[in-house]
């Protein structure tokens, strides 16, 4: 990466989550003065309140999974396994603060000056906690927020969204979920293993539209398996208390149904965090995906960006992050460069992880592509692991090069960053033929799948020889 000398800049930052800290910590290390403003906790949403909760959630439930499989090992346990909701909240809690306080450790040793408070864009200037500061550029980093669906009855005690839930005293006995995307789907894998008794109603007529839909058709028999039901195509009509309970009433081609519940969950998506900031004053474009901005997440002022959520680009910590790395290198006068291809994973039972182009997108563009898929049933480690539910499906060009990859099994979510280096670079096939991957792992079941595309998978049977 090129780097070149320029005066340094006054830079504040509006948000202290995954883009708004990175970018703060880069931009300080490149000899710029950085002020960031958080009027919550360091960290943002992933920290407090998504990504890493949630991942503390399925710690324990993934625990609680192994636990009651223990059997299939020749692992007995004798009497009740007692959940401990207290005990639970507590582990998650010191997983969370333990991260915030290293961000904080990592701006003061990096000399970021942190405002707590809200934060309002003037000409040229950020109120913030009384103060006026002035700035040569400004990055706004606020995030999202749940998006609360216009549905009678939303306000009734019991419902709740992703925030609520995650900090739950209690596991309730039947849990609704409104919205089979990503953040409702993990929420019910976990809730179900707690002891609830999930059900899940997506509008739209699958679960993860984002998701390979051959991935999809595979994870629903396993839900079933599991106990969560999903009702596609379920349009919630209204929600109101009958009998002391919450009946969520919603329609479905069969017509008009109700169903009762402790708890409902309302998880139809997020929305960009851009209330109080004063956007319209400040003559900043945005619409209702977000700040628009340019191919240097520039918005419609000059000298003023906005990254991650916010923009409404790409929804996820890892995606802001990426951003803030580009943009902090490109106010310091470096030569900044940021990746194409972002994973993404759903922690579930089992996970799903996946980067590039899903099967759907290859047809609706008329994309030629050949398809290989590599059963997890016939890994060893999988096997060993009691993991071998599960399958790598891998979508590449004629020459190859990898355009898609989507993995339902163990460690998903780890697995799928040798598939995005490759994609990254152009490579496919003939790049993972030279690598010698370690005996025995999971990584290997991916090793076989891509090298499936040529129809040279040692531990496939015999097939017609692709490219």
């Amino acid at each position: 990466m090129e780097k070149r000398r320029m005066m340094a800049k006054r830079i504040v930052i509006i948000g202290g989550g995954s883009g708004g800290y990175v970018s703060a910590i880069r931009l300080s290390r490149h000899g710029n003065e950085v002020v960031l403003i958080e009027k919550d906790r360091l960290g943002g949403t992933c920290l407090n309140r998504g990504c890493i909760p949630t991942k503390a959630l399925y710690g324990s439930a993934e625990t609680l999974h192994a636990a009651r499989n223990g059997g299939s090992f020749g692992i007995h346990f004798d009497g009740t396994i007692n959940i401990d909701p207290s005990g639970i909240q507590e582990r998650k809690n010191e997983v969370v603060g333990s991260l915030v306080s290293g961000v904080a450790q990592l701006l003061k040793a990096n000399g970021v000056r942190v405002v707590n408070g809200e934060a309002r864009i003037l000409d040229g200037s950020v109120l913030a906690a009384d103060e006026v500061l002035n700035y040569d550029e400004l990055i706004i980093a606020t995030g999202s927020v749940p998006a609360v669906p216009p549905i009678e009855g939303i306000e009734l005690e019991g419902v709740v969204t992703s925030d609520e839930l995650l900090g739950f005293e209690e596991i309730p006995a039947e849990l609704i979920i409104i919205g089979g995307g990503v953040i409702g789907m993990e929420l019910a894998g976990i809730m179900n293993e707690f002891g609830s008794k999930v059900t899940v109603l997506e509008a739209m007529p699958a679960i993860l539209p984002m998701v390979d839909s051959e991935i999809v058709r595979r994870l629903t028999p396993i839900l079933k398996r599991s106990g969560i039901e999903v009702i596609t195509s379920a349009v919630v009509n209204c929600i109101c208390v009958s009998d002391g309970r919450l009946s969520v009433t919603y329609s479905t081609k069969k017509g008009e149904e109700t169903r009762s519940s402790d708890k409902v969950l309302l998880s139809v998506g997020r929305r960009p965090n851009t209330c109080g900031l004063g956007l319209d004053e400040a003559g900043i474009a945005y619409d209702r995906k977000g700040i628009i901005t340019d191919d240097n997440f520039e918005t419609s002022v000059k000298g003023i960006y906005a990254i991650g959520d916010v923009n409404g680009r790409v929804l996820l910590a890892h995606a802001a992050s990426a951003q803030a790395e580009y943009v902090a290198e490109l106010i310091s006068g470096n030569e900044a460069s940021i990746g194409k291809i972002i994973p993404s994973c759903v922690f579930m039972f089992p996970e799903i992880a996946q980067a590039g182009e899903t099967e759907d997108q290859l047809k609706a563009s008329g994309t030629e592509y050949t398809v290989s898929k590599f059963q997890f049933g016939a890994n060893g480690k999988a096997l060993a692991m009691g993991q071998g539910e599960g399958v790598i499906k891998v979508l590449g060009d004629r020459g190859g090069k990898l355009l898609g990859v989507h993995i339902m099994g163990p460690h998903a979510s780890d697995l799928i960053h040798e598939a995005v280096l490759l994609m990254e670079n152009g490579q496919g096939v003939e790049a993972s033929r030279r690598m010698i991957h370690a005996h025995p792992t999971l990584s290997e079941a991916l090793h076989e799948a891509v090298m499936g595309l040529a129809g040279d998978a040692v531990h496939m049977m015999p097939q017609k020889r692709r490219i």
